[in-house]
């Protein structure tokens, strides 16, 4: 069964173009179905069918795992059994016309203008890492792409003239404006500070460490908790919280949400409109404290 998943694996980094954190979400989902599968005495995959599959979403539901892990557990199930079907490595797919669980309809975590000023002016911006960190933090809730999408950025996706940056995700492309406050914190990183992280002239990546190779998701992590704590604001802040953010505050003062539908990369606008609705509970909670009659 190792066999399978590794070859699974390639065909989804060869044929599907996934990112790699997609890719790693896969490989971990399937190898959790296949230990649940083994622990039942199945030995073999073509042994298993509808009843195998819902089973082991009943035990995922049993063991307190929420509706949306559950659902991306199921689509990582369906993607695999796609798979050994196309190789004919068994006859029919146990999962055609499983219905998914619908998923929670959770509220973002969104800052107020207030607290992403402040987040954002802990920075010490007269020190590398000082500009580097005030460089990102300001780009990502200037742009709103995912933490993955920025540090992914190379120092070619940046146009410092025009305003904008290139944003290359899952095979697809597409161009951001810059704020102008975010724009000069990046043209102060790459002008003057970038440099300093370079330990190779050939380097590409856009955000650097310490030891002049591209900043990772953790490093990042740990770079908006500093900054969370010296803020101390009393919500849980995580990179998503500024992109999250950056929808809000677009509605809220105007924006449409075709615009930011492209800004985010959503492919399904109806993703896009949770954002609406949090602006139409915040204009309803502003008439019931304002309005004489409400």
């Amino acid at each position: 069964m190792k066999q399978l998943i590794s070859s699974f694996t390639v065909y989804l980094e060869k044929e599907k173009k996934l990112s790699k954190n997609t890719l790693e979400s896969y490989k971990r989902d399937i190898i959790q179905y296949m230990k649940y599968i083994n622990n039942t005495q199945i030995n073999d995959i073509s042994l298993t069918n509808k009843t195998t599959v819902i089973t082991y979403l009943l035990y995922l539901q049993k063991n307190k795992k929420s509706t949306s892990t559950i659902s991306r557990s199921l689509a990582s199930i369906r993607g695999f059994y796609k798979f050994l079907v196309l190789n004919k490595i068994i006859e029919t797919d146990p999962t055609i016309n499983l219905e998914t669980p619908k998923a929670e309809k959770r509220k973002p975590n969104v800052l107020t203008i207030e607290e992403v000023d402040s987040l954002l002016s802990q920075t010490l911006e007269d020190t590398n890492k000082g500009a580097r960190d005030k460089a990102m933090l300001e780009l990502l809730y200037a742009t709103g792409i995912r933490v993955t999408e920025l540090i992914s950025l190379d120092i070619n996706d940046v146009n410092l003239d025009l305003g904008f940056i290139r944003c290359i995700s899952a095979s697809k492309e597409r161009v951001i404006p810059i704020g102008t406050v975010a724009l000069e914190s990046l043209a102060k990183y790459i002008n003057l500070h970038r440099v300093n992280f370079l330990k190779n002239e050939d380097e590409k990546s856009l955000f650097l460490n310490y030891y002049g190779n591209r900043l990772t998701r953790q490093g990042f992590w740990k770079i908006i908790k500093v900054y969370t704590e010296k803020a101390q604001i009393g919500k849980k802040i995580t990179p998503n919280t500024l992109r999250h953010s950056f929808a809000t505050h677009l509605i809220q003062n105007g924006a449409d949400l075709k615009s930011v539908q492209e800004m985010l990369g959503h492919s399904d606008i109806s993703t896009t409109q949770v954002y609406a609705q949090l602006t139409d509970t915040k204009i309803k909670d502003v008439y019931k404290k304002t309005h004489p009659r409400a």
